[in-house]
């Protein structure tokens, strides 16, 4: 049975580093909400116009509209042997929604969470700093530069400090995470569907973590293989 993984985390996690290699490796493609609207922009489909009468009159798009986004953007080809979901459900109602969407389409349905305590996400973002001649990124905590604030390979150039890194961001974006998120987290949880993995770790450990859940799965829903 093929795979719908909705992979979860927040901001700092790590998650699009999974999603990545996912992608990379196993071949699902990585299904954003944010690049479907987009794509449907361009597009003069029924749905497309749908979505775009709703943008205009400066609405939210509900979540019966935004189901069906889902599902015609997941019955492409590329989407046959499964898919990774970025950026969807949002909510407990989403949620109930994929998973009639799973029955319909026959798949099998994961839900990821690489668990990162907040404190340390918001030393990982606050603490980055780059720099503006190589691109080098380091962190003031974890991966400080030699000398104070400049690149180790370009001393002449002062780090830089992105604005979506500077603490009032992050904690407004991590308070809003943890706000919006623990209702879908407390709903997977019921339904059984909620792994858990330690994010504390390398990329590749919690890689081999998450393809180590979905196999245990497949022999789950197919015991006798």
């Amino acid at each position: 049975m093929s795979k719908i993984i909705v992979l979860m985390g927040a901001p700092g996690a790590g998650k699009g580093t999974q999603a990545r290699l996912l992608q990379q490796r196993l071949g699902l493609p990585q299904i954003s909400t944010g690049d479907m609207f987009r794509a449907l922009g361009e597009t003069k489909t029924p749905l497309a116009e749908e979505v775009r009468a709703i943008q205009q009159a400066g609405k939210l798009i509900p979540d019966e509209l935004v189901i069906r986004v889902v599902e015609d953007r997941t019955a492409k080809d590329d989407c046959r042997r499964g898919y990774i979901l970025d950026g969807f459900p949002r909510t407990a109602a989403q949620a109930e929604m994929l998973e009639e969407l799973a029955r319909r389409q026959l798949k099998k349905l994961s839900a990821i969470l690489i668990d990162v305590p907040l404190q340390l996400l918001e030393k990982r973002m606050t603490g980055r700093r780059s720099c503006p001649i190589c691109g080098e990124i380091y962190n003031l905590y974890f991966r400080p530069p030699k000398l104070d604030n400049k690149c180790d390979r370009h001393p002449e150039a002062e780090l830089i400090q992105r604005t979506d890194d500077r603490q009032e961001k992050v904690r407004v974006r991590l308070e809003t995470y943890e706000r919006e998120t623990a209702p879908l987290l407390d709903y997977y949880q019921h339904t059984g569907r909620l792994h858990r993995v330690d994010g504390l770790r390398s990329p590749e450990e919690i890689y081999g973590d998450i393809v180590k859940i979905l196999n245990e799965e497949v022999v789950r829903t197919n015991p006798a293989n």
